[in-house]
């Protein structure tokens, strides 16, 4: 069915199919098709657009996720994709749910203006501070396990081997002195104590030896892009990997130092009514980036001349911690932007 209004494709993506409903600009619908999630569904969902008219936008739901092979193919053949949020919880429950629905309310979205944003590109050296920081991070948290659980192991072990280990000073002499065990046959509580001690103590070592590895790759990563920002105070390589991933290869998605704010959970939130005027806490933004932050804020206010003297000031004023170290989180995004979002020629200009 070809229109002569322009068309609007709305998608509700999933592992093994994509559901795709086009709707005119009078918000008619047009069709519904379905796909398989791989290269020749792509193809044939793209024929399927244009034989239906001009096709001015693309509204695809999970684009960092189930739809993130279709948005970089569309992108890729130059059209404009939107990344849609899930439908609204209520309107769900009034309406009922279905892919087809699901992919009308997609493209709905895009043509009422809700809906604008555009998706992360996942080619550049984003995406790979991605993908190393994931695996660091897994790497870390299964480490940290690795070693409650070994501490949890020598407490409950027999007396005799427990007051051995006692003995033992250091983390890593005293891991590396577990590795080393030979406990034969499993015959006995030291034996078995033994075999899973040691178990626990070459897996922390091969996950520790992992992340180090990763930190080394990602310091590289992250020196190349934002070097700059390297080596500002406070400011250490995870938490620029932090930004580095949540801005994106494309920092042009990012509009304005305000929309940066709100991704990072600390601009305020308007909560005024009759005549109570207030802004309140955010709590939302991603909340990774905003425990950098957080991070980068107490590092300053420890030994950062002018942040030292910022908290001194405020203090005067009345303002408790909690409210100043929301206002250092505001001024530390402000630097992170103009590295991170602004052309360097807007910065030579300025």
């Amino acid at each position: 069915m070809k229109t002569t209004h322009p068309v609007i494709i709305g998608i509700d993506t999933h592992k093994a199919t994509h559901v795709a409903v086009a709707i005119d600009t009078q918000c008619t619908r047009l069709a519904v098709l379905s796909i398989p999630t791989n290269p020749k569904g792509y193809l044939e969902l793209e024929r399927w657009s244009r034989s239906l008219g001009q096709v001015v936008a693309f509204g695809i739901e999970g684009t960092g996720s189930y739809g993130a092979g279709l948005s970089r193919s569309l992108v890729a053949q130059g059209h404009n994709v939107i990344e849609v949020t899930r439908p609204n919880r209520q309107l769900r429950y009034t309406q009922g749910k279905t892919d087809s629905l699901d992919a009308e309310g997609a493209a709905r979205s895009v043509l009422s203006g809700q809906a604008t944003a555009r998706p992360k590109t996942q080619t550049g050296h984003s995406e790979m501070i991605r993908h190393l920081k994931i695996a660091r991070d897994t790497a870390v948290k299964s480490r940290s396990q690795a070693m409650v659980t070994l501490k949890t192991l020598i407490i409950n072990a027999p007396a005799d081997l427990r007051d051995a280990l006692d003995q033992i000073r250091g983390k890593v002499a005293l891991i590396r002195h577990i590795a080393a065990f030979r406990p034969g046959d499993i015959n006995s509580p030291v034996a078995s104590a033994k075999a899973a001690m040691r178990a626990l103590a070459r897996r922390w070592l091969s996950l520790h030896e992992e992340t180090i590895e990763h930190d080394k790759e990602l310091e590289r990563l992250v020196t190349e892009r934002a070097p700059e920002l390297m080596a500002s105070h406070g400011i250490a390589t995870l938490t620029v990997a932090e930004m580095l991933i949540l801005v994106g290869d494309d920092p042009t998605r990012i509009c304005s130092e305000s929309a940066f704010a709100k991704l990072c959970g600390v601009c305020p939130i308007p909560a005024s009514s009759g005549k109570t005027h207030r802004f309140r806490l955010n709590r939302g933004g991603n909340r990774q980036a905003n425990a950098a932050l957080y991070r980068v804020a107490i590092v300053r206010m420890r030994s950062h001349q002018p942040t030292l003297a910022y908290v001194k000031k405020r203090t005067r004023d009345g303002k408790s911690k909690s409210e100043i170290i929301r206002c250092l989180k505001r001024y530390i995004v402000r630097e992170i932007y103009s590295q991170l979002c602004v052309p360097k020629s807007a910065q030579i200009a300025a």
